[in-house]
């Protein structure tokens, strides 16, 4: 019930709403890193916008299948602005929060590692889509910091493949990062799922909700009673799940909201 005078706008609506929770789960996309420099995918200025070719270097099987495809991709890593991008204050309103005891945990489709440049803890970081900054052989497994390679591909390996690992298996190279026909890392959504089942809200920021199953604990989170707030830019598929919408730029918005 509203006094009357009183503005509800839908970011004191979305603040009411949260000041009422001890424990908040966080969904985060790449709208919210975009305020950092770092381009999302489907958006106005999106990489696969501007470029669709650049779609094909998500995919797993033209990146096991095609070298061409393979040098494109080390090539686009090699230039990609996360190496200089910093958070910005959506990541740091998120980093408030956690300081005040009140995060149960990020879920992110970011690869960027910009919460925990940030200053996130790593353990309440769930990396679903895995991490940019890790480079892994998809034959022996074996794993290394993506900067390794990426100066061998600045001295001039195109295609690097695996000679760091126990059998220097020669195997292919690629970033530590889940791409479509891929499979989520074990635990990965088991671990989402537990983040949402401790919390009182979820807060969704800076993603469309198109890409499962990660998008699947929006859904889930409003099946269980819990409130759910979507802060985006523009729509995402679950709008229509959401207790309160907020839309705009995410590192305006969420200070405000987390004030």
């Amino acid at each position: 019930m509203h006094h009357r005078g009183m503005t509800t706008t839908p970011l004191n609506e979305a603040r009411a709403l949260l000041n009422g929770c001890a424990s908040i789960a966080v969904l985060s996309g790449a709208g919210l890193s975009t305020g950092s420099g770092i381009p999302d995918f489907r958006g106005p200025n999106g990489l696969w916008t501007t470029d669709p070719d650049a779609e094909m270097l998500s995919d797993f099987d033209h990146y096991v299948s095609d070298a061409s495809i393979r040098v494109r991709a080390w090539r686009s890593r090699l230039q990609s602005p996360v190496w200089t991008a910093t958070p910005n204050a959506g990541h740091l309103a998120l980093v408030t929060l956690e300081h005040a005891g009140r995060l149960a945990g990020i879920v992110t489709q970011n690869i960027d590692g910009l919460h925990q440049l940030a200053g996130s803890s790593p353990h309440l970081v769930n990396e679903v889509h895995g991490s940019v900054h890790r480079a892994i052989c998809l034959t022996c497994g074996h794993e290394q910091p993506i900067e390794i390679v990426l100066e061998r591909v600045a001295a001039g390996e195109e295609d690097p493949r695996c000679r760091d690992g126990a059998f220097n298996c020669g195997g292919i190279l690629k970033s530590s990062t889940i791409s479509f026909g891929q499979s989520l890392l074990p635990h990965s959504m088991d671990d989402a799922v537990a983040t949402v089942a401790n919390a009182d809200a979820l807060l969704a920021v800076g993603t469309t909700l198109g890409v499962h199953p990660v998008a699947s604990i929006v859904p889930l989170a409003s099946r269980a009673g819990l409130p759910v707030i979507i802060a985006n830019r523009g729509e995402t598929r679950y709008d229509h799940l959401a207790d309160v919408l907020l839309d705009g730029d995410l590192s305006e918005l969420l200070p405000e909201l987390l004030a």
